[in-house]
C-alpha cells in the first residue's frame, strides 16, 4: 500500500481535493462500450454448416419445395437439415450438423440435381450460415469472416508468366502494324517472326520503303510508349519498335487484372463460397477456396489455359509466306496465318448437342465488336473453308542442376489443333457453333471460353489444403491461447496493483470487445496468425496501463494521491504514445509487403493498437475518476 503525503515522514497530511474531468469523457466511454458491445455480440453465435443451391442452367427456381426435396434426399442419406431457407439473392440454404455431414451432403446433391451427361443444371457450394438474430444484422452487426486456416479448404499461388504476355501483346501489335501498312499499301517483307523479345522487327525492300513505314507508324507507335529506328533486318533496311518500360509496367498490370478477371469467373463456376482471389506483389496471384477439401478438381480448372482462333482457308491467290500447314483427320491443310477472330471475344458459351446430328456442339455468341468482325470476315469469303484452332497450354515442370542443388523451372507448352474445319454458307455473326468435339472437349471448351481467356499462361508456385477438423481445431486452440492469457493477465493485474488492477481489467476487456467489433465492421478475416496479434494485443494493452501505474506510485512519494494519479497519467502518455506509435508503423509495414498471414497479423495488431491506447489511457482514466475522483483522498491502494 502506497500512501500520499499524509503518511509518516512526508508533507504535512491533507487530504487532497477531488479532480474534475468533462462529462463528455463519460458519454464517449459509455457510446464506445455499448457500440462495442453491440458490434461484437454476433460473434457469440457460431455459423451452421451449410449447403448453398444456386441455378445455373436449369429451368427450374430454388424455392421451398425444391429444398424440402433436398432435405428429404439427405435425410434418407442419414444427415439431419436442422432448416432451411431460401436467399434473397438467389438460391437457397441447407443447413445440416457439422463439416462431414456437410461434405457427404455436397456429393449426394451433386448426384442428385447434376446427372452424368447433361449439362449442369445447378451450383452446389459448401457454406457457413449466419445464426446472428435478424435485429442485430438489420443494424448492420455481423461476426468475423474466418480464413483458409481456421475454416478449411484449398489454397494456391499462381505464378503469371510475365514474358509470354509481352510476347503476346507484342504479336498483336505487330499485326496491328502490318494492317496499317497494307492500308496504306506500303510493301514489308514477309516470312520472318517479327517479335524479337521486346521489340518488333520488319524489313523492307528499299529504304524509301522503310522511310515510308516510319512515317506511317508514327502516329500509332511513338514516346513515351514505343521508340521507332531505323535497323537492319535480314541484311536489308527495316524498322524495328522498341517497347519502352513504361508501356512494358502497363502490359503486365493489364495481364495482371484480366487473370485476375478470368480466375473469378473459373472460381465463380466453381460453385465455391466467399472465395479469395488477389494479387500478390507484381506477377503472382493468390486464391483460397474455403471449404474445398478435393483441391483435384479446382487444380485443374485454375491450372488450364486455353483458347481459341478463327482462321480461313488457303485461297488461290494467297503466297505460300502467308499460309501454314495443319494436320486435320489424317490430311493436311493449308491455313491463313492471319487470325480472324480469338476467343477473347466471347461474351458466353455453352455445351449443347446439334439438333441434327445430336453430336456434342459449343453455341458461342461473341460481344459486338467480336460479331462486326467475324461478319465482316466471313461475309466476303462465303464458301470458303474456314478452321477452329484449339490452342491449350499445359504447364511443364523442369528441373535442372544449379550448383550441385536440383532447381525446378516452371514453363508452360503450347499445343494447338485443328477442331473444325467447315465452309462458310452465310456471313456469320454474333451467334454460331463450333463442332467437332468429344463431350468432355465440349465441356471444358464451353467453360474456359465461359471463364474469359486469360493474358498469359500461369503455373501453379504454392498448393497446399486445410482440413475442415484442421481449422475447427486451429479455432479452439486458438481461444484457448486467447482465454488462458487473457485471464493470466487479469489475475496479476488484480493481484498486483489492487483496486487499479480491477481498473486495468475492465478497460482491457473493452480493449478486446472493442477491437472484436472494429474487426467485425471492417470485415476483416480472422486468421490463426490473427489470434496470434489479439493474443499479443492483450499484453500491449496491459503494458500501458503498468507504465502509468508505476508512475502514479513514484508521484505518490512526493504529491498527494489526487494530483500524483493526474501525473502518472500525462507523463506516462508520451512514452506510451512513442511505444504504439513504432510498433504500428511497423505492423503497417507488415500488411503492406506482406500477404496472407503475415497481413492477417498484421491487420488485427494495427487494430488492436489503437484499441489499447484509448482504452488503457482514455478508458482507464475515466474509471479511475469514478471511483477516486468524486473525493477527497488521502490513500489509494495500487
Amino acid at each position: 500500500m502506497a500512501r500520499g503525503p499524509g503518511a509518516p515522514g512526508n508533507a504535512p497530511s491533507r487530504a487532497a481535493p477531488p479532480t474534475r474531468i468533462g462529462a463528455w469523457r463519460y458519454v464517449v466511454l459509455a457510446l464506445v462500450a455499448a457500440l462495442g458491445g453491440i458490434y461484437a455480440a454476433p460473434n457469440l453465435f457460431p455459423p451452421d454448416f451449410a449447403l448453398q443451391v444456386t441455378v445455373d442452367n436449369s429451368e427450374r427456381p430454388v424455392d421451398a419445395a425444391l429444398l424440402a426435396e433436398l432435405a428429404a434426399v439427405l435425410a434418407n442419406a442419414g444427415i439431419a437439415v436442422k432448416g432451411s431457407e431460401t436467399m434473397a439473392a438467389g438460391g437457397g440454404l441447407l443447413r445440416v450438423g457439422g463439416s462431414d455431414d456437410q461434405l457427404r451432403g455436397s456429393a449426394l446433391l451433386q448426384e442428385h440435381l447434376n446427372p452424368a451427361g447433361r449439362e449442369r443444371q445447378f451450383v452446389v457450394a459448401l457454406n457457413l450460415a449466419s445464426t446472428t438474430p435478424a435485429w442485430l444484422e438489420g443494424i448492420g452487426g455481423v461476426p468475423m469472416t474466418l480464413g483458409l486456416d481456421l475454416k478449411g479448404g484449398a489454397h494456391f499461388v499462381l505464378q503469371v508468366d510475365m514474358e509470354e504476355a509481352l510476347a503476346k501483346r507484342l504479336g498483336d501489335e505487330a499485326e496491328k502494324a502490318r494492317d496499317r501498312l497494307r492500308a496504306e499499301r506500303v510493301r514489308y517483307r514477309r516470312g520472318a517472326e517479327p517479335v524479337q523479345g521486346d521489340t518488333i522487327r520488319l524489313g523492307f525492300a528499299t529504304a524509301e520503303l522503310r522511310d515510308r513505314a516510319i512515317d506511317v507508324l508514327d502516329e500509332d507507335f511513338r514516346l513515351p510508349d514505343y521508340v521507332v529506328a531505323e535497323a537492319l533486318v535480314g541484311g536489308r533496311p527495316g524498322l524495328a519498335i522498341t517497347v519502352q518500360d513504361v508501356k512494358k509496367r502497363e502490359i503486365e498490370a493489364n495481364a495482371i487484372e484480366q487473370n485476375l478477371t478470368g480466375l473469378r469467373n473459373r472460381i465463380n463456376e466453381l460453385g465455391v463460397a466467399e472465395p479469395l482471389v488477389q494479387k500478390l506483389g507484381g506477377s503472382r496471384i493468390v486464391i483460397d477456396l474455403p471449404g474445398v477439401q478435393d483441391s483435384a478438381e479446382a487444380k485443374r480448372k485454375l491450372d488450364k489455359f486455353a483458347n481459341l482462333e478463327f482462321r480461313l482457308e488457303a485461297a488461290a491467290d494467297n503466297r505460300p509466306s502467308e499460309l501454314e500447314a495443319w494436320d486435320y483427320e489424317g490430311r493436311v491443310v493449308q491455313l491463313n496465318k492471319r487470325v480472324i477472330l480469338t476467343g477473347d471475344r466471347v461474351v458466353h458459351a455453352a455445351q449443347g448437342r446439334d439438333q441434327e446430328t445430336g453430336l456434342p456442339v459449343v453455341n458461342i455468341r461473341l460481344d459486338s465488336q467480336g460479331g462486326e468482325m467475324f461478319h465482316d470476315a466471313t461475309a466476303p469469303n462465303i464458301g470458303r473453308g474456314m478452321a477452329v484452332i484449339f490452342i491449350e497450354h499445359k504447364p511443364i515442370v523442369t528441373v535442372d542442376e544449379v550448383d550441385g542443388e536440383r532447381v525446378e523451372r516452371h514453363g508452360s507448352r503450347a499445343e494447338k489443333r485443328v477442331i473444325s474445319l467447315a465452309t462458310i454458307r452465310d456471313a456469320l455473326g454474333y451467334n454460331f457453333q463450333i463442332s467437332g468435339l468429344t463431350v468432355r472437349e465440349a465441356q471444358e471448351l464451353a467453360f474456359l471460353l465461359r471463364a474469359g481467356a486469360l493474358a498469359a499462361p500461369m503455373y501453379i508456385v504454392e498448393e497446399r489444403t486445410v482440413g475442415a477438423s484442421l481449422g475447427e481445431e486451429n479455432i479452439e486452440r486458438g481461444m484457448l491461447a486467447v482465454t488462458a492469457g487473457f485471464a493470466l493477465v487479469l489475475v496479476f493485474m488484480a493481484a498486483y496493483y489492487k483496486v487499479f488492477g480491477l481498473i486495468a481489467d475492465l478497460a482491457l476487456t473493452l480493449n478486446l470487445v472493442v477491437l472484436l467489433a472494429v474487426m467485425s465492421l471492417l470485415g476483416a478475416t480472422l486468421t490463426l496468425p490473427g489470434i496470434a496479434g489479439i493474443v499479443l494485443t492483450v499484453g500491449m494493452a496491459v503494458d500501458a496501463n503498468v507504465l502509468i501505474f508505476s508512475r502514479i506510485r513514484e508521484e505518490l512519494k512526493t504529491n498527494a494521491p489526487a494530483r500524483a494519479i493526474q501525473a502518472g497519467y500525462d507523463r506516462a502518455f508520451l512514452t506510451i504514445l512513442d511505444a504504439n506509435v513504432t510498433t504500428l508503423f511497423v505492423a503497417l509495414i507488415l500488411f503492406a509487403v506482406g500477404s496472407g498471414p503475415v497481413a492477417g497479423f498484421a491487420v488485427t495488431l494495427s487494430i488492436g493498437i489503437v484499441t489499447s491506447m484509448f482504452t488503457a489511457i482514455f478508458g482507464s482514466r475515466v474509471l479511475v475518476h469514478l471511483v477516486y475522483g468524486r473525493r477527497r483522498l488521502t490513500k489509494v491502494r495500487i
